[in-house]
């Protein structure tokens, strides 16, 4: 990473079916007696990191009316990316960067408002771009810019925060640091190879016209930094009085969406023959054979070396040629290692050494929340309230993460002793920053149990966390009253757009004990649009807790038809077969 002055170019070295990038930048005072101008870039090493984080750069130019100039644009640029690359990699590029500059923005305002700075402030400028698999990923607060220069057309993919009176441009109307509050410009660009990202402070592209811009990036060849310097040089002759910065960032190698290599990664590793007790996998031991399905094998094994149980998990051999369950099973290792929480299964690492598909899995003592709802047909509220509370507090895991679980069903939930609730099972759990990487696997097929799929999925839209608070609420529908709120029908399964063929069956028609406050609280969660259900997890359990006045009063004051509209219905036809027999009547007579 380089700020300010860069020496030599920076160049990745090839490697394939990864995004490559070369970068060459300059950076001078100009006519100034200082540089308030900064450049970061950060090529990592790491394949996988450039993978789920990519490639950052970005350029910064602190106010100049500013003694702390300097030190707001350097702390921003560096500041972003090593917060950046801190961020869970399961987050996606847009909510990993907007947390870091939300809090770069806070620190910068604040120590600015210090009483040594209060006149000066640390304000600057701000424009990054994030290059994670075929996308460009642009943030942008103030007047620096980014373009992009593809086929001898340069593009300006950013717009100025700027007041511009009578032609000249008179002060900034956003930076970083400006203001407690930060609303920073956030979009995603395609790229194609040979793509060259151009960053510039208003030093360079407020002197140079479009011709010379255009002119000087034809030129530039293979050597980015002497184009970058010459693209300075030029403004300066042309009159600049800033400080002049160009950071340029040339797409050399984009990640290549190959069926034939997915697969082939996919199949690398063999799927372990079905076991049966006192077989041996690597070092680990089968105790007992726990479930043996169509889709996975589940075992109870010894680590010999450890001396602990573990759960292992293998994919069935009739999904060997399936890249999309296999990438699924591989998808769940990902996602488990990268949990940690009481309330959700662990995955631990298996040994590098092995040439078998498997998962270590924690081993949760307990009984799968079916079993438990069989043994327990007719459970107290509080009881209920107490395993929701349990849910709950795993499927927080995986928001926190960006993720979104959509299997959550009482087979993928254990209950301990102690009555606390684990969820299990990740192969179909959703993460935000692997959405961003480009894949060849089609994953458009519904996922989830019939019974407890949230109705968007099967519109094939991409389930966002209101999904798992549908199937939540089934779930805890079915704790309370041992049914489901809906009967779906094929017809519903055919045309999912119909919203309103889901029609709730009331809680109190199947146990007549459940209150109706409890019972509008499970209506909203289970509700048909994901719009009308609840926006987060808190408000159901509070619900479920205690009476939402509001939620009684709307159904009270509602009509006929809303409160009960199956009711409305079976009366209404009543009413329709009675006069057609009447009409049919006097016609006979």
């Amino acid at each position: 990473m380089k700020t300010q002055q860069v020496d030599s170019e920076q160049r990745q070295e090839p490697a394939a079916d990864v995004l490559t990038v070369k970068v060459g930048g300059y950076t001078t005072a100009g006519t100034k007696e200082r540089n308030e101008d900064a450049f970061a870039v950060k090529l990592p090493s790491s394949a996988g990191v450039v993978n789920y984080k990519g490639i950052v750069a970005c350029i910064a130019d602190g106010v100049s009316c500013s003694d702390n100039a300097q030190q707001a644009s350097i702390t921003s640029v560096t500041q972003f990316i090593e917060d950046y690359y801190s961020t869970p990699d399961s987050w996606s590029v847009k909510k990993s960067a907007a947390r870091v500059l939300t809090s770069l923005n806070s620190w910068l305002f604040h120590h600015g408002q210090q009483s040594d700075l209060r006149h000066n402030g640390l304000v600057t400028t701000f424009s990054g771009v994030v290059l994670k698999s075929n996308t460009a990923h642009l943030l942008h607060v103030g007047d620096s810019r980014i373009f992009r220069f593809r086929d001898g057309r340069l593009k300006q993919l950013t717009r100025d925060h700027s007041h511009n009176q009578y032609g000249r441009k008179s002060f900034l109307t956003r930076a970083l640091g400006m203001d407690s509050h930060l609303e920073v410009d956030y979009r995603q660009v395609s790229l194609q190879v040979g793509d060259l990202l151009v960053l510039t402070s208003d030093g360079v592209h407020e002197y140079l016209s479009l011709a010379d811009s255009i002119q000087l990036l034809t030129d530039a060849g293979e050597d980015l930094e002497a184009a970058a310097r010459a693209s300075v040089e030029k403004a300066l002759a042309n009159g600049s009085d800033d400080n002049l910065s160009c950071l340029l960032v040339r797409i050399t190698a984009l990640p290549q969406a190959d069926v034939d290599e997915v697969h082939r990664q996919l199949t690398e590793l063999v799927i372990p023959p079905v076991m049966d007790v006192g077989n041996k996998i690597d070092r680990f031991e089968v105790l007992q054979v726990m479930h043996s399905g169509t889709r996975s094998h589940l075992y109870l094994v010894e680590d010999k070396e450890a001396g602990r149980k573990l759960v292992l998990k293998a994919p069935s051999e009739n999904f060997s040629e399936d890249p999309q369950y296999l990438e699924g099973f591989i998808r769940e290792q990902w996602v488990g290692r990268r949990l940690n929480s009481p309330w959700v299964m662990k995955i631990y690492e298996r040994p590098h050494e092995s040439p078998f598909l498997y998962h270590l899995c924690e081993y949760v003592e307990g009984q799968t929340l079916r079993q438990w709802m069989h043994d327990n047909p007719h459970p107290e509220f509080d009881e209920v309230r107490s395993i929701t509370e349990s849910i709950i507090r795993g499927i927080r895991v995986f928001q926190r993460m960006g993720m979104v679980h959509r299997d959550l069903k009482p087979e993928n939930i254990i209950v301990t002793p102690q009555k606390k609730a684990v969820i299990i099972d990740f192969g179909t759990v959703r993460v935000d920053s692997l959405d961003e990487i480009v894949s060849p696997i089609d994953d458009e097929t519904p996922v989830g149990s019939v019974d407890y799929i949230a109705p968007e999925y099967l519109r094939g839209e991409k389930g966002l966390h209101q999904s798992d608070i549908f199937s939540l609420g089934v779930i805890v529908y079915e704790m309370l009253t041992g049914k489901l709120p809906y009967k779906t029908s094929t017809a519903q399964q055919r045309n999912p757009q119909r919203y309103q063929d889901w029609h709730y069956f009331s809680a109190r028609d199947h146990r007549k004990e459940i209150p109706l406050w409890l019972d509008l609280a499970l209506e909203k969660a289970c509700a048909e649009s994901p719009a009308q259900r609840y926006s987060v997890l808190s408000e159901f359990l509070a619900d479920m807790s205690t009476p939402n006045s509001q939620l009684v009063s709307e159904r009270q004051n509602a009509p006929f038809l809303q409160r009960n509209p199956l009711l409305f219905w079976q009366w209404m036809s009543a009413v329709l077969l009675v006069i057609v027999l009447v009409e049919a009547w006097f016609l006979s007579q």
